[in-house]
């Protein structure tokens, strides 16, 4: 149940207009810029004939988805692993997009793929080879890359006899005989989507194997290889390679791991919404410490029994079950999705006493579903905090510059009612980034609970290795939005060649 990027889908113009303003105003592409030209002006210099050159990149961090596995995947169980630490940038700022994407690697050899770290969707997905509307070029400038089985030595087609897919399949009403393709249809709560078939290939993945070190490993994971994803998910302003489904069923990429013996069946992760990026790792996370509560059992996603809503220091007057829409129970822990959704009654109430603090402010609705206004001061001297009460008392606290973000020159609010969604009213709780940024959010799913704790996702979390009981740190990342393509990567090449070659001649 994925809406990502709402408020792109909600004005694609708008946002369009804010990303281009973005990119000229990126700090991260000046740092770029000045990387490049600092070291050329490093080898222009008189060089010895006999000097080695090593180069070295380093980003300042600036920039703001079966339970029956093939056969032969249970014989191949390993000991688990301390962890993966997987490198994620992005922001979940509203204004910036809101997107969070994690670089993984696909295929023998491997190629670097750029998907979206998605906790409310079950299938990994990137698009392929002879993908008619996928974009080469995508968020803030990434090369992305298209996946082709045929080009690795470990890729293979999934056909509807293989256990797996007779599992998806079970509750679907196409059919799929023996020999056939096995294909899937991913579709998202704000209308999105991605067709495609079924692959089986290794994933590559970052394993710490020390504090701050990790080694190359891989596992083989079943994923879909898409042909045809929506309009929304080829836009070139926010386009990834795919999406990486970190959801409870047996099809997610952390289940297939899991499933495999290869890791624990926990992951965390801590979305950074000052600097962008943060940290995102499978494994069994010991410090920080964090209160968990149980996980509404029977759901699809990862529910959690939310209780009251306090706005400052006043509750809000809900009836008890406003939190239950048919079989759905609870509120939906969504990493995928930007902002935050609520009933209609519980929008309503939420989105009044938060402005009524400040009776003099002039409302405009922009774009028919973002609440905005003129404000220049302070907003976490103007405005009061949210706090979510849930069970266990586990309770989670946002701020003013947390829910409210500019746009056009006004503050809006991140809130929003559930009907924005899929343009019905479902009337169901989601909260997305704007609730979850700068928060450790670790999932249990082999005690099947939930928990998080306000923390810096710019600093370190530590892992338990099971094997060895030794603890290890895992460090935040943030992938820079200047990567090269390998063209580019060839010319720039070929440009430090040449001027190193000048500059030698010209000291001989």
């Amino acid at each position: 149940m994925s809406n990502r990027a709402a408020i792109a889908a909600a004005a694609p113009a708008a946002e369009a207009e804010r990303v281009e303003k973005m990119g000229r105003n990126n700090t991260s592409s000046i740092f770029c810029l000045l990387f490049l030209v600092n070291f050329l002006n490093l080898i222009s210099t008189k060089v010895n004939a006999g000097g080695v050159f090593q180069v070295d990149y380093k980003f300042a961090g600036t920039e703001r988805s079966l339970s029956a596995l093939r056969e032969h995947d249970s014989i191949r169980h390993l000991q688990i692993i301390a962890g993966v630490d997987l490198p994620i940038g992005g922001t979940g700022r509203p204004d910036a997009v809101g997107l969070y994407y994690a670089k993984i690697g696909i295929g023998t050899p491997s190629k670097d793929y750029y998907v979206q770290v998605d906790t409310g969707s079950d299938i990994m997905w990137v698009n392929c080879i002879n993908c008619q509307q996928c974009p080469t070029r995508g968020y803030r400038g990434l090369e992305l890359t298209q996946y082709n089985p045929k080009d690795s030595l470990t890729g293979q087609l999934i056909t509807c006899e293989w256990e797996f897919c007779k599992e998806i399949m079970r509750d679907s009403s196409s059919g799929c005989t023996s020999n056939e393709t096995c294909l899937y249809t991913e579709v998202y709560g704000d209308g999105s989507f991605s067709m495609g078939y079924f692959v089986e290939d290794f994933v590559q993945y970052d394993r710490v194997s020390g504090d701050l070190q990790t080694q190359s490993a891989n596992g083989s994971v079943i994923f879909g290889c898409g042909a045809g994803p929506s309009a929304d998910l080829s836009s070139s302003d926010d386009a990834l390679d795919g999406v990486l489904g970190f959801g409870k069923a047996n099809s997610s990429l952390i289940s297939q791991l899991a499933s495999a013996g290869r890791v624990k069946n926990m992951f965390a992760h801590c979305l950074d919404g000052v600097n962008g990026g943060g940290i995102f790792a499978i494994g069994h996370v010991v410090q920080p410490k964090v209160n968990m509560t149980a996980l509404v059992p029977n759901q699809s996603h990862y529910n959690v029994n939310m209780t009251a809503i306090e706005v400052g220091h006043a509750m809000l007057s809900l009836p008890t079950e406003v939190f239950t829409v048919g079989d759905t129970k609870g509120a939906i822990i969504d990493s995928g999705t930007t902002l935050a959704y609520f009933p209609e009654i519980v929008y309503q109430q939420l989105v009044v006493k938060i402005l009524s603090s400040q009776p003099d402010l002039k409302l405009q609705i922009v774009h028919d579903d973002y609440t905005c206004f003129d404000y220049s001061d302070s907003v976490d001297d103007g405005f009061p905090p949210v706090t979510f009460h849930f069970g266990n008392s586990l309770n989670l606290t946002v701020y003013p510059h947390d829910y409210l973000f500019p746009f056009d020159g006004l503050m809006c609010v991140g809130w929003q009612n559930s009907g924005v969604l899929s343009g019905e009213k479902t009337n169901i709780t989601l909260l997305g980034d704007l609730v979850l940024s700068n928060k450790l959010v670790l999932y249990d799913l082999e005690n099947q609970t939930i928990g998080w704790t306000t923390y810096n996702c710019s600093s370190s979390i530590k892992l338990k290795d099971e094997i060895t009981g030794s603890v290890h740190l895992v460090g935040a990342h943030s992938i820079p939005s200047c990567a090269f393509s390998q063209s580019a990567q060839k010319a720039f090449i070929f440009l430090l060649l040449m001027t190193l070659l000048q500059a030698i001649f010209t000291g001989l």
